[in-house]
């Protein structure tokens, strides 16, 4: 493992894969549920299952993924062979998924959105593991997933630009959401074999331990026995909750509630995830001052606090709400970076104590709580939606359901990022205590 401090180079070419991902990851939670609901013709319920349960059933492969990879040995790496497997399945998933065209079956959901987690899932828990071991110092690790954090916001970024085509371009705005979708998916497959070509190509992966341990269910379970490990995947799933709710529901939000037309509620988007993308570089340094800890603290509670800015919002005010929406995107970067690079600190914690490399595993648990939170959020909101009445597709009594919406919307973040800010308050692996768990390792490897 490499103590050294990383080039900005290879940090660029290490998280070059996060633009294409990101450019998946956005629409898989904010545009697809809405477009396969409304412009296919499918239905909130339906696609509220497909995506809830197919979500969840793609949690139990984070598990079984990391643990094979914890067990992979090649003379490329432990983890850099798996991107290059989940590229291709990212690659044609993406064409299956972001092409389908009205009249869809819920079939081609069923077969294709599971593949395109899948994919995700090799792709971004191969890679975040893979971040852990270019830097084992505490502060260096926010740097490189301060890296990993801005590329995706890059990806991100990009992919809303082309959902913003009916706005920019209004000749092709009669296609409607089709032609933002399917632009987002021409972005994906042409970046795809660029940026995972870099990775693979300019990034080196240090050598993993020869040891190559079994792991078990019991293995997986028996991480939660750290109390670091266990208040890291908490805090993710609750602010994972929040956000993915936040995700889900913005357009309903924004377009009902406050007044938008859909246009430019494409560009509230945008300004949020430029807003992130600006203000990522904060939290790494705010790790370094306050310790991550206490800047995920920080960013918990900021994000619900722009939850009520929101509420206060006036409806039809473009100004006063793009203004609300930047604010509320400084602190979206923050738990992403900060728990990966915690949960690094966590794997040497692990690894003293038991003598056995997890990063796997480990890193399979904050993928879990990642998708367990997206899931929920869809999987709880449209039903309750559906159930007050309100109607994905605009027809019907159009103040129908709002006063559910809302709730959704502002209360539920709330609440989820108060717990994720008090259960952040009671980590106890800081920098003293992690420079600590290093000496001992390193004493102990030099004594064989």
């Amino acid at each position: 493992m490499q103590t050294t401090r990383r080039s900005a180079g290879v940090l660029a070419a290490f998280a070059a894969p996060c633009v294409p991902l990101a450019a998946l990851g956005l629409p898989l939670v904010v545009y697809l549920p809405e477009y396969y609901a409304n412009e296919l013709g499918l239905g909130l319920a339906t696609v509220g299952a497909i995506f809830t349960w197919v979500r969840l059933v793609d949690v139990v492969f984070d598990p079984v993924i990391g643990a094979v990879m914890d067990r992979t040995r090649t003379r490329f790496g432990r983890f850099k062979p798996w991107l290059a497997i989940g590229g291709p399945l990212l690659f044609l998933s993406t064409l299956m998924l972001f092409f389908a065209q009205p009249g869809v079956s819920s079939l081609r959901l069923w077969i294709w959105l599971p593949m395109s987690y899948a994919a995700y899932s090799i792709c971004v828990l191969s890679q975040t593991a893979w971040g852990s071991l270019l830097s084992e110092d505490y502060n260096q690790r926010s740097r490189v997933y301060g890296w990993w954090q801005s590329l995706n916001m890059v990806g991100i970024l990009l992919a809303l630009l082309l959902a913003a085509l009916p706005l920019l371009a209004p000749a092709i705005a009669e296609a409607g959401r089709s032609a933002s979708v399917q632009a987002m998916g021409w972005f994906i497959l042409v970046t795809t074999p660029l940026c995972f070509g870099l990775a693979l190509w300019k990034a080196p992966e240090p050598a993993a331990p020869v040891a190559i341990h079994a792991t078990s269910w019991r293995d997986y379970a028996g991480l939660f026995a750290n109390a670091a490990v266990r208040r890291i995947v908490g805090v993710d799933l609750l602010i994972g909750i929040a956000l993915g709710i936040i995700a889900a529901l913005f357009f309903f939000f924004f377009e009902r509630v406050k007044g938008m037309s859909q246009a430019i509620t494409g560009v509230l988007l945008l300004l949020y995830f430029v807003s992130a993308l600006a203000f990522a570089p904060l939290w790494a340094h705010l790790a370094r001052k306050l310790d991550k800890h206490r800047a995920t603290a920080l960013a918990a509670a900021a994000t619900g606090l722009a939850q009520v800015a929101v509420l206060l919002c006036p409806p039809n005010n473009i100004l006063a709400t793009a203004a609300v929406i930047v604010l509320a995107g400084v602190p979206y970067s923050a738990a992403a970076l900060l728990l990966r690079a915690m949960m690094a600190d966590a794997g040497d914690e692990l690894r003293l104590k038991t003598g056995v490399d997890r990063t796997g595993l480990l890193y399979a648990l904050v993928a879990c709580t990642t998708k367990f939170g997206s899931a929920l959020a869809v999987g709880i909101t449209f039903p309750l939606l559906s159930a007050a009445g309100f109607h994905a597709r605009g027809d019907g009594d159009p103040s129908q359901g709002l006063q559910m919406l809302t709730v959704l919307y502002i209360a539920a973040p709330v609440v989820l990022c108060a717990l994720a800010t008090i259960m952040m308050l009671g980590y106890r692996l800081g920098p003293q205590r992690h420079g600590e768990i290093l000496a001992a390792l390193e004493a102990r490897n030099a004594n064989g």
